[in-house]
C-alpha cells in the first residue's frame, strides 16, 4: 500500500506538503498541488483516516441507531441525517437495534469503541441509562422521536400527546364511540404519549374508556396483527382503530381481512405515519404525517452544531404534524 513518502518521492516534494494537498491546509502553488494529485492518482494513494483523526481529534463520523431500518418512517429519516452529515463532510453510520436494548447496548459500545464523534439516537426504551452512557463517555447525543426522562439532551420529536389526540378527534367526529387504540411497548414515550392523547380525546368528548379496547404490544406488522385480531373478540367490536404505527396499521389490515371485515365499511382504520408515495399506487389510510426526513435532517443538523462547539442548554425541537383523511375512515355503518 503506497504511503505519503511514496506520492512525496513521486511528486518531487516533502511529505508535508502533500499532507497539506491532502488536508486542504497550508498554501501550495497550483503547479505543484498539480503534480501531487496526479502522484496520489498515479499511485491509488488513500489517505490515513486514522492517523489524521488522531491529529484532529475528530473521526468525522456520526451513527444513526434507529429501532427498524425497514419501515419507510425511519428510512427517510435516515436520508434526511444522511443528507445533513454529507452536507457538513461527516460519514454517517447506520445501526438497527429491532426495539432491543441488548442490541442497542452492543451498538453503542461499538460506536464507543469506533470513537464516532456524535450519536443520533431512537431509544429502543424511554430509559435514561444509554444517554447518560454517552454522555459520561464525552460524545454528542441527539434523541429523535422519543422522550427520555432524568436526562438533559437535545431532541427532534412530534408532539405524539396532540396529535393523537387530534386523530382521535376526527375519529369521534364521524361518529364513532368504540374506538380501539393499538400501541407500542407501553415503556416507549411515544406509544405511550399516543394512549394517552386518545385517552383525552375519549374523555373531552365524555366517551368512557374501555380498558379493553387499549392495547399495547411492538411498532412491527406481526403485533399489529395479533392485537387487532384481540379487539375483534370483544363485544361489542370496535367500529373504529387507531394504530401507533403504519407498520402496526398493515398488521391489522391484514387481521381485518383475515376476518372478512372491509375498511371502512364495517370499521375505520387510522394511523401515525404514511406510506411514502412511492410505495402505494392510491394512498388510501387516513394518517398522521410526520415530517420524518425534516426530523432527521434538523437532528443531524443539531448534532453537528454541537461538534462545532455550539453551547448552551439543551433543545427541544417540536416538528408539525399533519391530518390527512383519506377513504379508511367514514362514518360507523
Amino acid at each position: 500500500m503506497p504511503t505519503i513518502r511514496d506520492v512525496a518521492r513521486r511528486a518531487g516534494v516533502a511529505p508535508i506538503t502533500v499532507s497539506r494537498v491532502v488536508n486542504s491546509s497550508g498554501y501550495v502553488s497550483p503547479e505543484t498541488r498539480r503534480r501531487v494529485e496526479e502522484a496520489i492518482e498515479a499511485l491509488g494513494y488513500v489517505p490515513n483516516s486514522v492517523a489524521r483523526s488522531l491529529r484532529s481529534k475528530q473521526t468525522r463520523t456520526i451513527a444513526l441507531v434507529l429501532t427498524d431500518m425497514t419501515n419507510p418512517f425511519w428510512t427517510l429519516v435516515a436520508r434526511g441525517a444522511e443528507d445533513a452529515a454529507s452536507q457538513g463532510n461527516f460519514n454517517l453510520i447506520l445501526c438497527n437495534t429491532d426495539e432491543s436494548e441488548e442490541k442497542q447496548a452492543r451498538y453503542l459500545n461499538v460506536l464507543l469503541e469506533k470513537q464516532v464523534d456524535g450519536i443520533l439516537l431512537v431509544p429502543a426504551r424511554s430509559r435514561p441509562e444509554p444517554v447518560r452512557l454517552l454522555q459520561q463517555q464525552g460524545v454528542e447525543v441527539v434523541v429523535l422521536d422519543r422522550r427520555v426522562p432524568e436526562v438533559q439532551v437535545d431532541t427532534v420529536r412530534c408532539d405524539s400527546v396532540a396529535a393523537a389526540r387530534d386523530l382521535t378527534r376526527h375519529l369521534l367526529g364521524l361518529g364513532h364511540r368504540r374506538i380501539a387504540i393499538l400501541s407500542g411497548p407501553p415503556d416507549v414515550s411515544t406509544a405511550a404519549d399516543r394512549v394517552t392523547g386518545y385517552r383525552q380525546a375519549l374523555e373531552e368528548a365524555g366517551v368512557p374508556v374501555d380498558e379493553r379496547l387499549v392495547l399495547f404490544g411492538g411498532f412491527n406488522q406481526g403485533a399489529g396483527f395479533q392485537m387487532m385480531r384481540t379487539v375483534l373478540s370483544t363485544s361489542p367490536r370496535p367500529t373504529a382503530v387507531l394504530a401507533a404505527n403504519n407498520f402496526i396499521a398493515i398488521g391489522a389490515f391484514r387481521a381485518l381481512r383475515e376476518a372478512g371485515l372491509a375498511v371502512p365499511v364495517d370499521i375505520s382504520l387510522a394511523a401515525f405515519d404514511d406510506l411514502p408515495a412511492t410505495l402505494v399506487l392510491e394512498p388510501f389510510l387516513t394518517v398522521v404525517a410526520q415530517p420524518a426526513y425534516s426530523m432527521g435532517r434538523q437532528a443531524a443538523a443539531r448534532l453537528l452544531s454541537r461538534l462545532g462547539g455550539e453551547a448552551g442548554p439543551p433543545q427541544e425541537i417540536l416538528l408539525p404534524a399533519e391530518i390527512i383523511v383519506r377513504r379508511s375512515t367514514a362514518p360507523p355503518g
